[in-house]
């Protein structure tokens, strides 16, 4: 079986060497207990899970010595969100013994929205991220797009990518699944089919609040079918034949066990930053063609009217999957004013600077794509530190001051 060298690795270990407690929470199947084995290969560690149902048991019978089974070493346990009560007997341990490396915790639901869990381990824990494979991830090589783009400017007129349109709508149907990397035709169809199924009849549902399986499972659909639009509850509301207070539920529950991503209204205005809707994407590229029913060759098509959203969707997941690891702090965004101006991602920079990015599925560069970048350029001044349009063209281009037509595998070619 062939091991990916997943890039959060670093990142994890420093972690364990700082603090008491380290989480890995992600969707089902994208790494997390691999990830744990080798952060912790080498060390005094025991790993368990709460997937079996007795270790569960077990669990739920002693909480307190369960947790301090391993005192000596690092004790890794796999699917907290099963047994999110032992969160305190963790605690308790943590505040006995605060040295670091003592527990690692995977998670498969986010533990922050587990009512009555949500700061159990607050200033004692740290948080890590993991999503599926980057595209860097699958060709086995560094990928650091922001990093890269901010370091050498003047050279991003030079690059070049053999990637085709074909190319792209492989990376799409594929998706970022480890196990999808090894799965062809019909048997790749089967294990996403039989993910979708497990998370939403059987995970989403069983939530706090979860709702019905049928209804979590269209509204999963109608957001696949409009991948990185804006959030209209009332209208998904409509479409789906479902009250208003059930739909934020639902989202919830697929928020929460990470099949959709959000994406928050930047502005430069701090104050107004949560006035406008945020944008919503199935997080997986081929779990979005699952659900859809939609096939690699309607995508290959250039008449296709479903490729724009579904690629801008896959732009902001790779950029999401490298923030875990980039050697530059950002926070990822999108950007419309009420003049209709529209930024498809803005990255926010720890310094306050911005790097604006538009998605397009053609394979040439248009002025008319670089009007939003053009605005936020005039209305930022020195805070801009750039614009790119990213596109299918094998070639690199530089539109101006501080704009470039770079090809979406920029993000991993850099």
């Amino acid at each position: 079986m062939v091991l990916f060298d997943r890039h959060l690795l670093g990142v994890g270990r420093e972690a364990l060497r700082t603090f008491p407690v380290v989480v890995v929470q992600g969707a089902r199947q994208v790494g997390k207990s691999t990830l744990a084995a080798l952060l912790t290969e080498g060390s005094d560690a025991r790993q368990v899970t709460l997937d079996d149902v007795a270790t569960r048991g077990a669990a739920q019978d002693d909480p307190t010595g369960f947790v301090d089974q391993w005192p000596q070493g690092t004790l890794v346990i796999d699917e907290l969100q099963l047994q999110p009560a032992l969160l305190r007997s963790i605690k308790a341990s943590v505040d006995r013994d605060r040295r670091p490396g003592r527990f690692l915790l995977t998670g498969s639901a986010n533990l922050l929205r587990v009512k009555g869990e949500t700061d159990s381990l607050a200033g004692r824990a740290v948080t890590l991220r993991l999503r599926g494979l980057s595209q860097g991830e699958v060709a086995g090589r560094p990928d650091d797009f922001v990093a890269r783009v901010l370091a050498a400017p003047d050279q991003l007129d030079r690059m070049r990518s053999e990637w085709v349109r074909a190319d792209y709508v492989r990376a799409l149907a594929v998706g970022g699944f480890p196990d999808a990397q090894r799965a062809e035709g019909r048997m790749r169809s089967m294990l996403l089919d039989g993910y979708l199924e497990r998370i939403l009849e059987r995970d989403a549902p069983s939530l706090p609040g979860g709702g019905q399986a049928a209804r979590i499972r269209m509204v999963a659909a109608l957001l696949a079918s409009n991948q990185a639009g804006e959030l209209v509850k009332a209208r998904l509301s409509d479409q789906a034949g479902i009250p208003q207070n059930s739909i934020t539920t639902y989202l919830d529950a697929l928020e929460s066990t990470y099949l959709i991503d959000l994406l928050r209204p930047w502005t430069p205005n701090l104050t107004r930053r949560e006035i406008g809707r945020p944008k919503v994407f199935v997080s997986d590229s081929a779990l979005t063609m699952r659900l859809t029913r939609t096939s690699s060759s309607q995508l290959e098509s250039f008449a296709s009217t479903q490729i724009g959203g579904i690629v801008e969707a896959f732009v902001a997941g790779e950029l999401l999957k490298q923030q875990g690891w980039s050697e530059v702090e950002f926070q990822l965004f999108h950007f419309r004013d009420r003049a209709g101006v529209e930024v498809d991602l803005v990255l926010e920079l720890e310094d306050g600077r911005v790097l604006a990015v538009e998605v397009k599925s053609s394979a040439t560069y248009k002025p008319e794509h670089f009007s939003g970048l053009k605005f936020l350029r005039e209305k930022l001044g020195d805070r801009f530190a750039g614009g790119v349009v990213l596109g299918m063209s094998g070639q690199s281009l530089r539109f101006g001051d501080r704009l470039w037509g770079l090809p979406i595998s920029a993000l991993w070619e850099l």
